[in-house]
């Protein structure tokens, strides 16, 4: 039998000949994909559009300021360290990292054409040759990390969060897009080369993912966007975008201060495992202060320097109630994709983070919810129409 090494050694080499490969062929590779090409391709060249590969836009550039340091890991092409090269300015500094000989030298080659397209004296984009896994960047050196389906094509994405969290500078933030499932894989799939290249053997579960990003370090996890994109064998694959944060260090030494959570949970676990209760102040220390602080949470609490409770009256609170109706099971499973640990609902349901949930049609509706539907994915495990009759909700149903 191979040793791990061997076998991470051969998927290694098994995807980087497939995209080399492709450099020259044009194939389409596996993910779903949603680039601006007329947009793009006002500084970009044709040859670095056409082998452009993913699974979401690097929506996380939206954040960028003129003068940061980004870092894309998988840059292939050149895609989107060119964009972000766009964003930062000629005073930022792109840093992008692939292990394919064919597409470093197909983006160094088309640096300076973007960089002259743009206006710039020269090229602020550095193409490396280095893995995931171990990145040549220096500790503390980026402001930004995106990536573009990629990580999921890494044997050990432990090693590849350890690496995101060093090389980013503390307050530095990911927005990342991948693959991931709701249930493990298989090991006939996990050992099927070309599954791999398809972005569908290297899938950690949504659950995995994020609890290795803050097994690494990061807080703050949240998701973008969630699409299904593939069922096989009854596994669902989905294209996920988040973003997390690497947070300042500080003491958690008590603050006279305290959070109110505002809705609409009627219950919450933030990511260091504070539980807070709708309506009701707990005093926080520094360190749950910078995290309450950080965008996904914000919006959830009311921060003051003194205990404030808060009624169901006030505009602040928010609950969402379940129609009073009969209910349906129609295959619907409810994700919790960040940025808390756990979350109860005003219908005594406990969402734990990337655990799938199966949730009738009521809860389903509840669920589309703005405030809510920021927070949850959602897929349908059904595998044809459902004709289940109406169940009246109720201890006595074990329904909701």
């Amino acid at each position: 039998m191979a040793t791990i090494n061997e076998q991470e050694h051969s998927i290694i080499q098994s995807v980087s000949q497939r995209y080399a490969k492709a450099v020259t062929t044009g194939e389409e590779m596996c993910c779903p994909t949603g680039y601006n090409h007329e947009d793009l391709g006002q500084f970009i060249p044709e040859a670095v559009l056409k082998v452009s590969y993913g699974c979401g836009t690097p929506v996380g550039l939206s954040t960028v300021q003129p003068g940061e340091v980004v870092l894309d890991i998988g840059s292939g092409g050149g895609i989107d360290c060119f964009e972000a090269s766009r964003k930062v300015g000629a005073t930022g500094k792109v840093i992008g990292i692939d292990m394919t000989n064919e597409m470093l030298s197909l983006a160094r080659t088309h640096a300076p054409i973007v960089a002259k397209n743009l206006g710039y004296p020269a090229s602020n984009v550095d193409f490396r040759k280095g893995f995931a896994d171990a990145m040549p960047v220096e500790d503390d050196e980026v402001d930004l990390i995106i990536s573009n389906c990629v990580i999921n094509l890494a044997p050990d994405k432990k090693k590849v969060f350890r690496e995101m969290f060093r090389v980013l500078q503390p307050g530095g933030r990911f927005t990342i897009s991948d693959i991931v499932a709701d249930q493990p894989i298989p090991n006939y799939l996990i050992h099927d080369s070309d599954k791999w290249g398809d972005c569908l053997s290297g899938a950690l579960t949504i659950q995995g993912y994020w609890d290795g990003l803050r097994e690494a370090g990061f807080r703050g996890l949240h998701q973008v966007t969630v699409i299904p994109w593939r069922v096989i064998d009854g596994i669902h694959f989905v294209s996920v975008t988040l973003t997390g944060y690497k947070t300042t260090v500080i003491s958690s030494s008590p603050a006279p201060t305290f959070a109110t959570l505002t809705g609409p949970f009627s219950k919450a676990v933030d990511e260091y495992g504070t539980t807070f209760h709708r309506g009701t102040p707990q005093q926080i220390d520094e360190q749950t202060i910078h995290l309450l602080s950080l965008p996904p949470y914000k919006d959830h609490f009311v921060i003051t320097d003194r205990p404030i409770a808060l009624t169901n009256k006030d505009p602040q609170m928010l609950a969402v109630f379940p129609e009073k109706a009969p209910c349906v099971w129609e295959g619907h499973f409810a994700i919790l994709t960040g940025p808390f640990l756990a979350v109860s609902d005003d219908d005594n349901h406990t969402y734990r983070s990337g655990e799938p949930m199966e949730i009738c049609s009521k809860t389903f509706k509840v669920l589309q919810h703005p405030r809510y539907q920021s927070l949850f994915g959602t897929i349908n495990r059904a595998r044809e129409a459902v004709t289940a009759e109406p169940v009246i909700c109720g201890t006595s149903t074990e329904c909701c």
